[in-house]
């Protein structure tokens, strides 16, 4: 179930399908463990409880621990993540934080030592990708029910 101010999906289904189609190609590029965790990461910066809800689904349908998902917030005083991750976390920290302007060259660094160049182009399109759609969700004030609120 969906409640919004606007349904981007209705006002131009095109565009929204080409930008649910990039999406869909961008999130399939990396492990899926990792994109969640870069998903829900952003999505708990950026504030949208949308996107929030509807990742933490996906995380642990995909076989993310609940202790992984509560700490996530807290991600560098945690010892449950991989370097990998810690640099993918740093990543999507400084760039969904550009506009305060630091940390950027350490997130840099560490992401140079643990992902590919292509990796890395990856990685920073998936950022893209979430920041846009936490924008198009609190914009538009979507809400998507999800099986585990229905549950509830």
């Amino acid at each position: 179930m969906m409640t919004a101010k606007l349904d981007p999906f209705a006002a131009a289904p095109q565009l929204m399908k080409s930008w649910y189609a990039a999406s869909t190609a961008i999130e399939a590029s990396l492990e899926p463990s990792l994109i969640e965790l870069v998903k829900i990461r952003a999505s708990q910066i950026n504030q949208c409880a949308n996107c929030i809800n509807m990742h933490t689904v996906d995380a642990r349908a995909k076989g993310e621990s609940e202790q992984r998902i509560y700490l996530l917030s807290a991600w560098r005083e945690a010892p449950c993540y991989t370097d990998r991750e810690r640099a993918a976390l740093a990543w999507t920290e400084a760039l969904t934080r550009l506009s305060e302007g630091h940390g950027h060259e350490a997130a840099h660094a560490a992401l140079y030592q643990a992902f590919s160049q292509e990796e890395q182009v990856k990685l920073t399109l998936m950022i893209n990708i979430i920041n846009g759609w936490n924008r198009i969700a609190i914009g538009f004030g979507l809400w998507y029910d999800t099986p585990a609120k229905a549950a509830a």
